[in-house]
């Protein structure tokens, strides 16, 4: 109850951007932050990882081979996993290493993530090699449901920007601004974005 209450008062917000208005007009109600939820922080960034650089179909295939994988598995006995049958799955090799430095990462250390501020927690994660900011970006989105990012990074967020506002040049000076204007509620732009790319349903002017 607390999430939508959260959506309503974001959308609201968002509403006075004409654009915003006719893509949560679209599909606000069918915006899902949870879909990706996991409170093995472990397994959810690895399944970030394996979303890097591919595909969004191609990712739900492999994150389905991996879950299966695993499944029943502690993250100890996760680390173990002989590295061909990560690769069997789709995995390629460097992501392989990412996701066991992930996995050491949280054996090693026992952070309270919910207590540290987003920029901390940037800085935290990326000091795993494997993963950079726009990982750690989604971790404070789709994870902790902090509600003002940005992934400056993330190409279809960029491109549907592009599409929706009629953009041909997104320089920096223009992504600020949009930015700010959607602040505090960068994350449920970030997600509506996101929905209009993949049904590629973008705002035209009158």
């Amino acid at each position: 109850m607390e999430i939508k209450k959260a959506y309503k008062k974001a959308f609201k917000y968002l509403e006075s951007d004409p654009v915003m208005k006719y893509l949560i007009s679209k599909f606000g109600r069918e915006i899902n932050i949870e879909d990706r939820y996991n409170k093995n922080y472990a397994k959810a960034i690895a399944e970030l990882i394996i979303e890097q650089q591919i595909s969004f179909k191609v990712a739900i295939s492999i994150k389905k081979k991996f879950n299966h994988l695993i499944s029943g598995m502690t993250n100890n006995e996760i680390l173990e996993i002989n590295d061909s049958k990560l690769k069997g799955i789709g995995i390629s090799r460097m992501k392989v290493k990412y996701i066991k430095n992930v996995y050491q990462y949280f054996l090693d250390n026992n952070i309270n993530f919910d207590s540290l501020d987003n920029d901390k927690i940037i800085n935290e994660l990326t000091t795993i090699k494997g993963v950079g900011s726009w990982t750690a970006e989604m971790f404070l989105i789709f994870i902790l449901f902090r509600e003002n990012i940005f992934s400056k990074k993330d190409i279809a967020l960029l491109n549907s920007i592009k599409l929706n506002y009629n953009i041909e040049t997104l320089n920096d000076k223009i992504l600020n601004n949009l930015i700010k204007s959607w602040a505090p509620y960068n994350t449920y732009a970030s997600l509506i974005l996101w929905k209009s790319i993949e049904e590629k349903i973008f705002f035209k002017k009158n």
